[in-house]
């Protein structure tokens, strides 16, 4: 390996250390749904209860991580009638399970030409997101502000009664982190669009197999994973156990009007009902 790039690798890797490090700094307490065997042997029948309503769901984001995993989870479960993704470019799927999906592609810098694509959904799930190292301050911003905001926005007008956001461990409109500061805004500002429904999942670090390789999270995934469970259960989770969490929480009915499911919340919910691994 060249040096410079040597170098350049070890200063991404103590950089996303150190973002981990400061995940750890705030414990969040959420609610510790799932817990009880009660509510673990009624999911069955809450799914299929769920099922029998026929709504439609869309997913922004399904290219990434997240977005993909969840795309491929609400397929298995089949708990949607119509699924459709919303994204800048067509997804090629070789699965049989995949050819009902439906595809809209529109351009995120001028959404508001494609309200169409919002219209006539149940459900909306939000996994839309970016880097600063990968996009720069104000591709970030576009990215998880902007288009997230604009994309909630055409979402509410179109009928959408449950918005699901994806947002981050330590969100904060407050926060002197860009990162945390920028999820905190999103999070009141979605809000103030007073969806019947509106969730927010807090995730902390996510553990998985990028599509796409990011120098310094092999690092940190042997940090989180030599954490006894009682620490990673607060600021590390299996992508997959986000999205089960997300599913289940979604096929429970709630007369809550907004509900916020920190790291914690989602590794339990997740666990209780068996769902930590693929």
């Amino acid at each position: 390996m060249h040096p410079a790039t040597a170098l350049s690798a070890g200063a991404a890797a103590v950089a996303v250390l150190v973002a981990a490090l400061l995940l750890l700094r705030s414990e969040d307490a959420g609610p510790g749904w799932g817990s009880s065997m009660a509510e673990t042997e009624a999911l069955p029948k809450l799914r299929e209860d769920f099922r029998m309503q026929n709504k439609s769901v869309f997913i922004l984001g399904a290219s990434g991580e997240t977005g993909r995993v969840l795309l491929k989870e609400i397929l298995k479960q089949s708990l949607f009638s119509k699924v459709t993704i919303i994204g800048r470019r067509k997804l090629t799927f070789d699965e049989e399970a995949y050819k009902n999906v439906n595809q809209e592609v529109v351009d995120f810098e001028k959404l508001e030409d494609y309200a169409s694509a919002f219209q006539g959904h149940d459900v909306g799930f939000c996994c839309l997101g970016t880097t600063r190292r990968k996009a720069g301050v104000d591709g970030f911003i576009r990215v998880d502000r902007d288009y997230v905001l604009k994309s909630a926005e055409l979402a509410k007008a179109g009928g959408c009664k449950h918005f699901n956001l994806v947002s981050s461990k330590g969100a904060d409109k407050s926060s002197s982190f860009l990162y945390l500061q920028v999820k905190g805004e999103v999070e009141d500002r979605v809000e103030e669009l007073k969806f019947d429904r509106y969730s927010i999942f807090r995730p902390g670090f996510l553990l998985c197999d990028r599509q796409e390789s990011r120098p310094g999270e092999w690092l940190v995934m042997k940090f989180f994973g030599s954490l006894p469970e009682s620490w990673a259960s607060g600021h590390s989770i299996p992508v997959v156990a986000v999205v089960r969490a997300m599913l289940i929480n979604a096929v429970r009915p709630s007369d809550k009007k907004k509900e916020v499911l920190d790291n914690k919340a989602m590794y339990h919910l997740a666990k209780a009902n068996g769902s930590l691994k693929p």
